[in-house]
C-alpha cells in the first residue's frame, strides 16, 4: 500500500464530499492562487486513498494547477456496498470517474495510480471527450505480476473468512516494521493508526472485486493507443507490480511521454513527490502548449 507522509491536508487543501450524478465522493481539492492552468483528477490505487497524493497538491498548485484527489466507491471515506461485488465492476468504477469529472468541471487531466490507472483507462475508452490528457502512474498494460497476483489471492482468501480488523492484524504480523509494502524505509512517523483507519474504511467487496480485476485485466493498449489523447507513462525506477521494462514497452506502444522517477518504486507519488509533481506539470504544460 502507498504510505502518505501524513493524513492531514496541508493549508489550502479542502476536504469535502463531491456531489455527482452517481453519488458523493470524498475528495481533497487544492487550487492555485491565480486562475488555474487546468484541473487534474487523481485516482488512487488498490488499498490506497486520496491521501496518497497529499504531498503533490502544494507543488502542483505552485505550478498553476488545481488538483482533486478522490476516494473511489468503497475506498476509505467514500461509502460503498460491503458485500456486493457487482457494484465494483470496472465499468461501474469507470462511469464513476466520468461523473466525478463532470462534477469537478471538464475537461481535466486524468491521473491514475496502479489500479487507478486501469480504471482511468476504462473511463477514457468509454468517453475520451472530458479529458485533456491521461497519465498512467505505475500502471501497466494488463494483469499484475505473478508474484503480486499471489499476494492479492492471499488477501482475497483472507477477506472471505476474516473481518477487516483481523486481516489488518495478519498483514502487520507479516510485515517488517521498518519497511513499507513498496520496500521504502519507514518515514519514522507514527502513522499506523491512520493506515489502520484507512484500511478499515475500505469495503471488503471492493477489495475482492478490484483485486480480481488486477489479476485478470486484459491488454487494452491497442485500444487506448487509438484514442487521440496525449498520454504519459510515469513510474519509479523499480516496480514489482508491473516490471519497468513492461512499462517502457507500453509507453512505446502508446506513443506516450515516458518518465522514470529516480529513487522511487511502485508509489513515486509518495516516494519522490516533488519530482513526480514536476513531471506531471511539465507534461500538462506541454499539452496546453
Amino acid at each position: 500500500m502507498s504510505r502518505p507522509p501524513t493524513f492531514v491536508p496541508p493549508a489550502g487543501v479542502r476536504a469535502y464530499r463531491l456531489s455527482t450524478a452517481r453519488g458523493e465522493f470524498a475528495v481533497l481539492d487544492a487550487e492555485p492562487e491565480g486562475p488555474p492552468k487546468g484541473t487534474a483528477l487523481l485516482l488512487p490505487g488498490f488499498t490506497g486513498s486520496k491521501e496518497d497524493f497529499i504531498a503533490l497538491h502544494e507543488p502542483l498548485a505552485a505550478a498553476g494547477y488545481r488538483t482533486v484527489a478522490v476516494d473511489g466507491r468503497g475506498q476509505f471515506e467514500t461509502e460503498g456496498p460491503k458485500d456486493d461485488e457487482a457494484a465494483y465492476a470496472q465499468e461501474e468504477l469507470a462511469r464513476d470517474v466520468l461523473a466525478q469529472t463532470a462534477a469537478v468541471g471538464a475537461p481535466v487531466h486524468l491521473v491514475g495510480h496502479s489500479l487507478g490507472g486501469l480504471i482511468s483507462r476504462a473511463a477514457v475508452l468509454i468517453d475520451p471527450s472530458p479529458f485533456l490528457s491521461l497519465t498512467l502512474m505505475a500502471s501497466g498494460p494488463a494483469q499484475i505480476s505473478s508474484t503480486q497476483q499471489q499476494r492479492v489471492k492471499l488477501l482475497r482468501d483472507a477477506l472471505a473468512v476474516m473481518s477487516m480488523a483481523e486481516v489488518w492484524e495478519a498483514i502487520q504480523a507479516m510485515e517488517a516494521p521498518e519497511e513499507t509494502e513498496t520496500g521504502g524505509l519507514d518515514s519514522g512517523l507514527d502513522d499506523r493508526a491512520d493506515l489502520r483507519r484507512r484500511w478499515l474504511g475500505n469495503s471488503p467487496a471492493q477489495l475482492i472485486a478490484t483485486g480480481r480485476q488486477l489479476c485478470t485485466e486484459p491488454d487494452r493498449v491497442a485500444e487506448l493507443a487509438a484514442v487521440p489523447l496525449p498520454k504519459h507513462v510515469l513510474s519509479g525506477e523499480h516496480d514489482d507490480t508491473w516490471p519497468v521494462a513492461l512499462l517502457d514497452e507500453m509507453a512505446v506502444r502508446l506513443e506516450a511521454r515516458r518518465t522514470l522517477v529516480a529513487r522511487a518504486e511502485h508509489s513515486p507519488n509518495t516516494d519522490q513527490p516533488l519530482e513526480t509533481a514536476r513531471a506531471f506539470a511539465d507534461f500538462w504544460d506541454g499539452v496546453a502548449g
